[in-house]
């Protein structure tokens, strides 16, 4: 398949891809179309994209059930009842999250053939909100917890997932496909997780919005777990907006949509976090021109103090190690249904089907993880305790001291997507450090898309205090009007090149 650059190569369904989900739910409520027109047409995107186009493998199975969840909320509609400001409208979750009548595989063929028998209380609060179930999404394999070699987006269950910008290019991990999605149009928004990056990353090199909460405000049950400390399922969406009306239906609140518009950019504190540059020349002078654009709307811009992880990064890998162990071990032997009960279960599966699981890289971290003493190893508890002191103490606190302190600090998030290369794992650009010292100490994250770079999406991170998601939604919100880009940035779905 060839198409131009700029060019969407689905026409019939071009407009999804650019269509947010407050505009999408106001045409429900006036009655210009209805939930089963909305999600016919987005499973016909969907396949056309996988079966008669790119393949993007940005969704990884569709809910069998669809239509006909779309079709009792329009009777519900007729009958003058709504469920909430996004009755009728689809969504798509990660595929290590559980739905009824989706996979729930984390990507790894050890759960293929399980089937999930009951809906995530994230999902519950979704389908009580008026959401369909749409499908889920492909995922970097274990949420990228496999291999220091692994290449990002890929999973035994899914393949690897495309960039709709550029095919031959990565999706980010881990949440590849939730990200890929929703810039490809295939859904106006979807849930990803994140344990270290794994909802910033694919948000800014997929040019999307992306969410990770405070550890803790929205449920982990259900969610295949990686480390309990840092696990945070959040929105991906087209915009700020879209985001705080997701995050609204994933926790059964009605506070969070309230909160875009509440602020605007003059009075903004934003402090500048200069260590957590990217660079990526590209992408730090765009973030540079932000920043000027921001100041000259009125935000102040307060330089603070940080570091990248440095020796942080190696006592976090010993907590992420032991807490995989503690977590996959628990939730593995308590999953329904025949196969795999434990970590070493899943070693073992893996060597069994090497030629499918282990074609493309190892799995040194699942090794090693299965082979730790969890959560009683004699290194877990003072790894964790260093990685909070480092994150806390030494990097977030200080930032945010002052009289008054910034209200949310800002840094870029990644440099544009690189080329994906199965036989030599991930070759990130730049960026990435802004998500660390917030993801061990639990606290949100709000990457948003600040434009192209070489034609490629780039974004920057807001960083929050502990539950303060209203305060950053409407700083971000701010921020996005002052950007301009929102919603607008349509995929190129450039194929594959040499170079």
């Amino acid at each position: 398949m060839t198409t131009s650059p700029g060019t969407d190569p689905h026409p019939p369904t071009a407009e999804l891809a650019t269509t947010g989900a407050d505009r999408l739910a106001a045409d429900l409520a006036a009655g210009r179309t209805t939930s089963v027109h909305l999600t016919r047409a987005l499973l016909d995107r969907i396949a056309a994209v996988d079966d008669a186009g790119p393949e993007l493998r940005a969704v990884l199975a569709v809910s069998a059930d669809a239509l006909a969840q779309a079709a009792e909320l329009d009777a519900e509609r007729a009958s003058g009842r709504t469920r909430g400001p996004l009755h009728g409208i689809p969504v798509l979750v990660k595929d290590n999250i559980e739905a009824v009548g989706l996979p729930g595989t984390a990507g790894s063929l050890a759960l293929a053939g399980r089937p999930v028998r009951r809906d995530a209380p994230l999902v519950a609060s979704m389908r009580a909100a008026g959401l369909v179930v749409l499908g889920s999404t492909n995922l970097s394999e274990w949420a990228n917890m496999r291999s220091p070699h692994s290449t990002s987006g890929w999973s035994g269950v899914g393949g690897l997932t495309g960039n709709p910008w550029a095919l031959d290019r990565s999706a980010g991990g881990s949440s590849s496909g939730s990200g890929a999605a929703v810039a490809a149009g295939l859904a106006p928004f979807a849930v990803g997780t994140e344990t270290d990056g794994s909802i910033t990353c694919p948000s800014s090199l997929n040019g999307v919005v992306g969410l990770k909460p405070t550890v803790g405000l929205v449920s982990t049950e259900g969610v295949v777990p990686l480390a309990a400390s840092q696990d945070a399922p959040g929105p991906i969406a087209r915009s700020v907006r879209d985001a705080a009306l997701l995050l609204d239906a994933m926790t059964g609140s009605t506070r969070y949509a309230a909160a875009p518009g509440s602020r605007s950019p003059g009075g903004l504190r934003l402090g500048v976090a200069d260590g957590w540059k990217s660079g990526h020349e590209g992408t730090d002078a765009l973030f540079a021109e932000v920043l000027g654009r921001l100041e000259a709307a009125g935000s102040t811009l307060l330089p603070v103090t940080v570091e990248p992880a440095g020796a942080a990064g190696q006592q976090e890998l010993v907590v992420l190690l032991c807490e995989l162990k503690d977590g996959l071990d628990r939730y593995l032997a308590g999953r329904p249904g025949d196969g795999v009960r434990s970590l070493a279960d899943v070693v073992a599966f893996d060597e069994e089907h090497a030629d499918l699981e282990l074609a493309h890289f190892g799995h040194e971290f699942l090794v090693a993880a299965a082979e730790s003493g969890g959560l009683a190893d004699p290194e877990y508890a003072s790894a964790r305790a260093a990685c909070l002191a480092w994150a806390v103490e030494q990097m977030l606190e200080p930032a945010f001291a002052g009289d008054p302190g910034p209200d949310v600090l800002v840094a870029p998030a990644y440099a544009p997507a690189w080329k994906s290369d199965l036989a030599a794992g991930d070759h990130f650009l730049g960026g990435g450090v802004a998500s660390t010292a917030p993801s061990l100490a639990g606290w949100p994250v709000l990457a948003l898309p600040m434009g192209l770079v070489r034609g490629l999406p780039v974004g920057l991170v807001l960083v929050g205090r502990p539950h303060s998601e209203a305060l950053l939604l409407a700083a971000g919100h701010a921020v996005e009007q002052v950007i301009g880009v929102a919603g607008a940035l349509v995929p190129s779905w450039t194929p594959p090149g040499r170079g």
